[in-house]
């Protein structure tokens, strides 16, 4: 398995730290807002390579966090008056609600800041204690210049990156380009600290949560492209400071998803919200999905809705192949293994082991289908069905791709036995009532 590492700008063999485990952190909300599509991309995507991890037999240890203290968060409370809770458990439960919607899963570990206060703190004090932050009125701030590759992960130079941040001059930093660990305050939820009364800044929050969760170097760091600099910039920074290590062997950014040919924008207003997406949930994934994910998604109804018939088409196929099987209960057990079937499985392996390339597992799907249909024309025996079956549950298991098909009751089975022998004997009648039985059931 490959992975391009954005850390080192190349596609690196897959090595995890422990033989046979992935840890895995991918940055989660700021939880003041309803999620746009564009946010739900790397939730989809992110959630199809712990999926894929999981099929290739890895321990997956996943964890996503939810920024609940925050500027944002406290400008909500003020203008809507609630408290920073109320609102970030509200944004919080419909985060969740819509991660299902798209056929993610909530099954993993999922952090908020409040409840690691006390190890981020005692995170920036030992930065403190070992003169790699310092202390201004309450505010502390780290020192960039006790890293020696600043800039790495974003390939930005120094002195390109000092011009911008001395746009902004701040008179208590000792370098323009030091960024906030502590920030003192007197507005909104705040905490107690040896540094004063105030709140986190944002970049020292993922990367203590790390330290305090796997207490070690992870496998994977993953989150948008618009996180490299300066958020993973300077989780970096503090790591290599304290730890010797880039806190995470790979590092993966997804690109955005746009609007025809602008980025969405929630401040002014270019956006669709995931809980108003009225679409079928597979048929969105099978869209996010079939741009390679280092790639710019350019989203408009008419791209999405190629992908809401492609996975009607899917599904046809599917439960026409499912059907048969279950009538024939052969719906479980072993499969006859067909050359075919082989390639295309090879297909989808080989896509998913280069860096993730969902676009060509989609190929491989839909090569799937064709061939499905072939076999289900020419009458092929059912072990080789039951094969083509079983690919589709495990392509359907990683991509994400959800279906609510489940075994007729012996009553089903009956009615469309009598169904068929209605049509056989031209009984036109019974045969349009056990029809139409069926069609209610959603059986055919």
């Amino acid at each position: 398995m490959k992975i391009f590492n954005s850390y080192s700008n190349k596609l690196e063999e897959f090595i995890p730290v422990h033989k046979g485990i992935v840890n895995m952190y991918v940055c989660g909300p700021t939880v003041y807002n309803y999620i746009h599509i564009g946010n739900a991309r790397p939730v989809i995507f992110f959630d199809t390579v712990k999926n894929y991890f999981e099929f290739r037999d890895y321990k997956v240890k996943f964890v996503s966090n939810f920024t609940d203290v925050d500027d944002k968060i406290i400008t909500k409370a003020i203008e809507l008056e609630l408290t920073e809770k109320e609102i970030t458990d509200k944004f919080i439960s419909a985060f969740l609600s819509d991660v299902e919607k798209v056929n993610s899963s909530i099954d993993y570990i999922k952090p908020r800041v409040t409840n690691y206060m006390d190890h981020i703190i005692e995170y920036i004090g030992i930065l403190v204690d070992k003169g790699f932050a310092y202390v201004v009125d309450g505010d502390v701030y780290f020192r960039v210049s006790k890293v020696k590759n600043y800039g790495i992960l974003s390939n930005r130079k120094i002195d390109d990156l000092l011009v911008g941040a001395r746009i902004e001059i701040n008179n208590k930093k000792e370098n323009p380009l030091d960024f906030t660990l502590w920030k003192k305050t007197d507005v909104g939820i705040k905490f107690d600290s040896p540094f004063g009364e105030g709140r986190p800044g944002w970049h020292t929050e993922c990367v203590a949560m790390i330290d305090d969760i796997f207490g070690e170097q992870i496998d994977i760091h993953g989150g948008g492209s618009g996180l490299m600099f300066p958020h993973h910039e300077n989780e970096i920074a503090q790591s290599q400071v304290l730890n010797n290590h880039s806190l995470a062997k790979y590092w993966m950014h997804n690109g955005l998803l746009n609007i025809g040919d602008s980025k969405m924008s929630k401040s002014e207003g270019e956006v669709i919200l995931v809980k108003d997406l009225d679409v079928n949930p597979n048929g969105f994934r099978l869209f996010t999905l079939s741009t390679h994910y280092r790639s710019p998604i350019n989203y408009t109804d008419e791209a999405l809705d190629v992908y809401i018939k492609e996975w009607e088409k899917i599904l046809r196929t599917y439960s026409a192949l499912y059907l048969k099987l279950d009538l024939s209960d052969m719906l479980y057990g072993n499969g006859k293994i067909d050359p075919d079937l082989l390639t295309i499985y090879k297909e989808f392996l080989d896509a998913m082991d280069n860096d993730f390339n969902t676009a060509n597992a989609i190929t491989a799907l839909q090569n799937l289908n064709k061939k499905a249909n072939q076999l289900l024309r020419s009458k092929t025996e059912d072990s080789v069905l039951l094969s083509a079956k079983k690919l589709f549950d495990d392509f359907f298991n990683v991509l994400g791709l959800k279906h609510n098909k489940k075994p007729l009751s012996k009553e089903d089975k009956d009615i469309y036995i009598l169904w068929n022998k209605a049509r056989a004997e031209k009984d036109f009648d019974n045969a349009d009532k056990y029809r139409n039985i069926l069609q209610q059931k959603g059986i055919i």
